[in-house]
């Protein structure tokens, strides 16, 4: 489907909208500039309501049609950054230091604020579509604080839909699946507290760094020698702390091991965490040492509603062609928050091509401008598939 002239226009508009996000990111819930730009342009495009403050800095904008009665659509964006250095060079690049939109949810944020502007102008549709722009994605959970301050039943959303760019899907192509899309993911900080001393008398210490290089290892039994081979896993360390580079001489007293697990099904889920507590208490009593177990309950799995990732399909086909749309794209161990509302309303998330970029949370990674059109396209059929009089 070509887009008309009044949507090219607003797509590029909004790529200046995109760069200047880009220019100035915030983190987690803390996202005054940011919501404020989103909130100015949703009462500028003349949005029947606009609401600020839901999860802090959440904005959500209601778009009501000129054709009658229907049901109330709810699309998601994400406007949060990341905490990590743009290394870029582009005009655009970020003037915050240590902060970077490394996920694209400047790109989001501007290609639906795109769509809202179409709609707002057309309303073309029976019912009503409910934008929202949700802080802390990126490991706040905030769509689920969203959900915990009424997102939901205030606007009497029936249905919500949830759109991501993917580097190395080609521009104006999408890619997605029914069921489970993206995995749960769950975080772990362990402490093992043993006997520090000298490094020449091991014997008199009990050594907790002994217990934590065994405990890496330990872990990775979890996937290997545990779980079904076909049920997803992933066990990932990726922090270790102990000792002091300037005292090479000391065996130090305690360390801390972190990382992640990612599952699919919540079964699995589950027996994992029993399975980590185990390896975790049984590697420190192997040196006696103790251990303590901070466990942070992550983002459950992201799973597609069937009959409306149908919907989205015939969406997307009809933006994209046949061709340009993989309705069996392989599930990811990435995690996505949007995952709390699609527990509470029937829906989809679906990839949106970037192109050949950097990989997502890459310092060298940059939303794809040319998506924006695309993006907003899809928005604009979904509400076309969804919003007819009648249905």
């Amino acid at each position: 489907m070509a887009p008309h002239e009044a949507m090219s226009e607003i797509a590029a508009e909004a790529k200046t909208w995109r760069r200047k996000l880009h220019q100035y990111p915030e983190l987690l819930f803390d996202l005054p500039k940011t919501s404020a730009l989103v909130a100015e342009k949703l009462k500028e495009f003349g949005c029947d309501e606009v609401v600020t403050g839901i999860a802090g800095t959440g904005v959500v904008g209601v778009i009501k049609g000129r054709l009658g009665a229907g049901k109330t659509l709810g699309f998601r964006a994400d406007m949060d950054a990341l905490p990590m250095s743009e290394q870029t060079n582009l005009p655009h690049a970020s003037k915050v230091a240590n902060m970077m939109h490394a996920c694209g949810h400047d790109g989001h944020t501007a290609t639906l604020l795109a769509a809202a502007k179409h709609l707002a102008a057309t309303r073309d549709f029976a019912g009503a579509v409910v934008v929202i722009f949700q802080p802390a994605e990126e490991g706040g959970a905030g769509g689920r604080v969203m959900i915990e301050e009424g997102l939901l039943e205030r606007f009497g959303i029936d249905e919500v839909y949830g759109m991501h760019n993917q580097p190395g899907l080609a521009v104006g192509s999408f890619a997605i699946r029914p069921g489970p899309m993206l995995a749960a993911g769950d975080r772990f900080v362990v402490t093992l507290n043993g006997r520090g001393g000298h490094a020449a008398y091991p014997h008199t210490t009990r050594d907790p760094l002994l217990a934590g290089t065994h405990l890496v290892g330990a872990l990775q039994t979890i996937a290997s020698r545990y779980t079904n081979p076909f049920d997803p896993v992933v066990v990932s360390v990726t922090y270790f702390s102990a000792g002091n580079p300037s005292a090479l001489n000391v065996i130090p007293a305690s360390i801390r091991i972190g990382g992640t697990i990612r599952t699919i099904d919540p079964e699995t889920r589950k027996s994992v965490e029993g399975r980590f507590r185990d390896i975790v208490n049984a590697s420190a009593a192997l040196f006696e040492a103790e251990a303590e177990i901070e466990w942070r309950a992550g983002y459950p799995v992201t799973v597609n509603d069937p009959d409306k990732t149908k919907v989205a399909v015939a969406a997307a086909k009809s933006v994209a062609g046949e061709e340009r749309v993989n309705d069996d794209w392989p599930r990811t161990m990435g995690s996505e928050d949007f995952s709390y509302m699609l527990e509470k309303r029937p829906g989809a998330m679906i990839w949106l091509g970037n192109g050949d970029s950097a990989a997502l949370h890459n310092p060298a990674y940059d939303f794809n401008d040319d998506a924006i059109i695309h993006g907003m396209q899809y928005w604009a059929a979904l509400v076309e598939e969804r919003l007819k009089p009648g249905v």
